[in-house]
């Protein structure tokens, strides 16, 4: 429940003025239909009591009149203020949690950023923050409104009728309330949560399915994949159908109390009434004061019967909010010149993961126009290496050290200006080739856009291709592997960083065109480091040096 409380004061905070408004029109809303229904109540039976005492020419009926329609018109009002208040206070909220999500993602380590599914995050993102509206709309304001209008319609009873009445209903009432809370509580969150993952389950296999029709159709996994959506389907209508039978229930529980608490206010209503203790009236307005209650309760059962779904969401999304730690960055101003001091210095480095050490007591030094290469079998830390000497994962001990200022004193900006990383996995958008290269470079201009594509032995091919307006789809389609591998790592030479940190540069490349890539790198960075991680024989014959971690 603290995570629920987390999520409701982040989103909601800097709405709570509209909240707090909208959820007053609620407890108006309530109390009006509530109010409505007794009065009615009250008013057909005292005209029938009046008409049969001979005394309905003296009866006033215009004034409860007049009040029913107030009411009625003062109920439609109050509701359009509540949809329109809550609702935007609540979209506007989500909306703001839409775009701090989006912004702690791309904050995350690179290693992290890496390992993300598109598809999955953008289905998370949005199916759980869409899931998180009814923890205001059909929780927290339902269950406001329920508690103020109830606690005031029972002290109107106990005034004007009875204390026996007014206990006899909020003793069945609430009863009633815990019990089916408790019922939803117990049956309701699993198909509720297994409805929710279902229903991405439904999405992500979808998309996967349009997206990879070509590839699973020449494996022969279109009908297996198809088959796969299907059950997902039919899973999500078998939670929703189990939950469906829990929200019934639940409000089989509550009618039974709201019957309850309306049966026995009518028996004690008439007794007191044959006491000669209350007029007869007023025992009718008990009876459907009961009835009107029962309708207080009717909106909790939903907000229960999706509070799994709820609860799943806002643990993801509050273990999302709570990673986004930024690194802690000082802002040491970087001197223009280059310093005695080596590219990259690593003194003692120690990084381990829980169960394991990937590299200890590690020491290494690239010096300006040096190219080094780190070789190892896979999983031994050379993608490690890379990362840590970039600060997206922070070393348990030792020192690292870009130009003689250690990476901890440096700001994004100053770090980003000095070194700059080729991943293994790097991404391309739809756009033309020029769009492409300019992420790196905004003024980019045609000659130096050939220039660094010549560099990466790239040039020749997308001169065939049309040029620099070539247009590229969805992931760099319209390019292969080894292109798009190329135009990244052009994308990456374009910021001209001291120290180039290359994570497998030539995967994918035949061995010549490997070469030649390697020797127009060095070429378009003369005086730049470059430490490479590496598995490929042309990369480290092309290397100045080479490190082997073991």
């Amino acid at each position: 429940m603290r995570r629920l409380a987390r999520i409701f004061i982040r989103v909601w905070r800097p709405h709570a003025g509209k909240l707090a408004l909208g959820s007053l029109f609620s407890v108006l809303v309530v109390f009006a239909g509530t109010a409505l229904l007794g009065l009615s109540g009250w008013f057909i039976t005292a005209t029938g009591i009046a008409g049969l005492a001979g005394a309905g020419i003296a009866f006033d009926v215009f004034s409860p009149s007049a009040a029913i329609r107030f009411l009625a018109l003062g109920r439609a009002g109050a509701r359009y203020g509540e949809r329109l208040l809550t609702h935007d206070a609540t979209l506007a909220g989500l909306a703001e949690l839409r775009g701090q999500l989006l912004a702690a993602m791309t904050r995350a380590p690179l290693r992290k950023l890496a390992s993300l599914n598109g598809s999955e995050r953008l289905n998370h993102l949005t199916l759980d923050v869409d899931a998180l509206d009814g923890l205001a709309l059909r929780l927290v304001i339902p269950l406001l409104s329920a508690g103020l209008v109830l606690g005031g319609l029972l002290l109107v009873v106990w005034r004007i009728e009875s204390g026996a009445v007014a206990a006899w209903q909020g003793a069945s009432l609430v009863l009633g309330f815990l019990l089916s809370a408790t019922m939803m509580l117990k049956i309701a969150q699993r198909p509720s949560r297994l409805a929710h993952k279902a229903l991405q389950a439904v999405r992500l296999r979808f998309i996967d399915l349009m997206r990879g029709r070509p590839e699973l159709a020449v494996a022969g996994r279109l009908a297996a994949q198809t088959s796969a959506v299907t059950d997902a389907q039919h899973r999500l209508q078998i939670e929703q159908a189990r939950l469906d039978l829990a929200e019934r229930l639940s409000g089989v529980l509550l009618g039974m109390a709201s019957t309850l608490a309306a049966a026995g206010s009518l028996y004690l209503g008439v007794r007191l009434a044959e006491a000669k203790a209350i007029d007869p009236a007023l025992a009718a307005l008990g009876f459907f004061g009961a009835l009107g209650a029962g309708e207080i309760m009717a909106p909790l059962h939903r907000g229960l019967s999706e509070l799994g779904r709820i609860l799943d969401a806002a643990r993801r999304v509050d273990a999302q909010m709570s990673a986004d730690q930024e690194m802690p960055r000082g802002s040491v101003i970087v001197d223009a010149h280059i310093t005695e001091e080596p590219a990259l210095r690593m003194d003692g480095v120690r990084y381990t993961q829980p169960g394991r050490t990937i590299l200890q007591d590690f020491h290494l030094s690239v010096r300006a126009g040096e190219t080094v290469a780190l070789t190892g079998p896979s999983g031994i830390g050379k993608s490690t290496a890379l990362l840590l000497a970039i600060g997206q994962l922070q070393s348990d001990a030792g020192s690292v050290k870009i130009h003689g200022c250690d990476i901890r004193t440096l700001d994004d900006n100053g770090l980003f200006s000095l070194a700059t990383l080729l991943p293994q996995r790097s991404a391309l958008m739809s756009g033309s080739i020029l769009d492409a290269l300019r992420l790196a470079r905004a003024d980019l201009g045609p000659d130096e856009a050939w220039d660094v594509l010549k560099a990466v032995s790239l040039d020749g091919v997308i001169a065939a291709k049309g040029g620099l307006d070539f247009m590229l789809g969805e992931s760099g389609a319209g390019l292969s592997g080894g292109e798009r591998r190329r135009l990244a790592l052009a994308r990456v030479l374009l910021r001209r960083p001291r120290l180039l940190l290359l994570d497998e540069p030539t995967e994918g490349l035949d061995d010549q065109t490997a070469h030649d890539v390697l020797a127009g790198i060095r070429r378009y960075l003369p005086e730049a480091a470059i430490l490479m991680a590496s598995h490929r024989r042309p990369e480290t014959s092309f290397a100045d040096r080479v490190v082997t971690l073991r």
